[in-house]
C-alpha cells in the first residue's frame, strides 16, 4: 500500500509538516514517501509549455513527469496543507494545475469524449485550519473545499474519494486542543489506508 504524502508549507517547523511526518511515521514502515513541495523547490507556475502539454497530452516537462511517476507508484495520495483564504496554498494548487493534466490524469479524445485515468488512486485530504469546526459549518467553508477539491479534482480524474480529516483550531494557544485534532486526523487517515488494504 504505497502512500504518497504531499505537503506545501514554507516553514519546516509548521504544524502542517508535523502532521505529515506523524502520519508517515504512523503508517507501516517503508510504505510511504513524503513530498515536501516547498523544500524541493517545485515551480507551481503554469507556463506556456504546460499549456502545450495540456492541449496535446505530450511533451510533459521533466519536473512534472517526476511528480506523475511518484503518484504512479502510490495507491494512496494524502494532501496535507494549511487552509489559506479558505483554500489550498498556491504552491499545492500549482502542483495540481501542472501535474494533473490531459494525457495523464485524464484523456480527452478527438470527439470530445473523456477517459478518467486515476481510478487506481485513493485521495485523502488533511486541511490544517485555523478556525474551529463551527465556523466552517456556519459559513460552508468545508463544503466549498469538498466541492472544489474532492468533486472538482478527485472525481474529475476518476480517483477514489478517501478521508477528509480537518485539523481545526491549529492556531489555538491550547496545545491540548491542537494535539487532539492532530491525533484524530492522523488516526482516521491511517485507519482508512491500512483498512482499505486489509480487505
Amino acid at each position: 500500500m504505497p502512500t504518497l504524502i504531499v505537503t506545501a508549507h514554507p516553514d519546516p517547523d509548521s504544524l502542517t509538516h508535523h502532521v505529515a511526518h506523524r502520519l508517515r511515521d504512523d503508517l507501516p514502515s517503508g510504505s510511504t514517501e513524503l513530498a515536501d513541495l516547498a523544500a524541493q523547490g517545485f515551480d507551481p507556475r503554469f507556463t506556456l509549455a504546460d499549456r502545450q502539454t495540456y492541449r496535446t497530452g505530450a511533451d510533459t516537462p521533466p519536473d512534472v513527469v517526476a511528480e506523475q511517476q511518484r503518484i504512479d507508484r502510490a495507491t494512496d495520495l494524502v494532501l496535507v496543507f494549511p487552509v489559506w483564504w479558505w483554500s489550498m496554498p498556491a504552491l499545492l494548487k500549482g502542483w495540481i494545475d501542472r501535474v494533473f493534466v490531459n494525457g495523464w490524469a485524464f484523456d480527452v479524445g478527438p470527439d470530445g469524449g473523456m477517459r478518467r485515468n486515476l481510478d487506481r488512486l485513493t485521495v485523502h485530504l488533511v486541511p490544517i485550519a485555523g478556525d474551529d469546526a463551527g465556523v466552517y459549518e456556519r459559513h460552508g467553508y468545508g463544503e466549498a473545499l469538498q466541492t472544489q477539491v474532492v468533486h472538482g479534482i478527485v472525481d474529475f480524474c476518476g480517483a477514489r474519494r478517501g478521508i477528509t480529516a480537518f485539523v481545526h483550531e491549529s492556531e489555538s494557544d491550547d496545545s491540548a486542543i491542537r494535539e487532539r485534532g492532530v491525533a484524530s486526523a492522523v488516526d482516521v487517515v491511517r485507519h482508512r489506508i491500512v483498512g482499505d488494504h486489509e480487505h
